[in-house]
């Protein structure tokens, strides 16, 4: 069944995943422009700290008790 636990695993693995394809477009981007590097480094590095940031408070929502 769909538990507390198994919403935090799915958030985790939903994370993990955004955060490769987001590093993949940035290396793609980079090797298309690579004068547009920094920017893409730039923008690349706070959104995956916003995905991870929701994986957070997924994480700490969950009430294990």
């Amino acid at each position: 069944m769909f538990t507390k636990g198994f919403a935090v695993a799915l958030a985790a693995l939903a994370g993990g995943i955004g955060i490769g394809l987001l590093g993949a477009k940035a290396a793609e981007a980079t090797g298309r422009n690579p004068g547009a590097a920094t920017p893409v480094l730039t923008i690349a590095i706070i959104l995956a700290a916003l995905i991870e940031g929701i994986f957070i408070l997924t994480a700490f929502a969950v009430n294990f008790n």
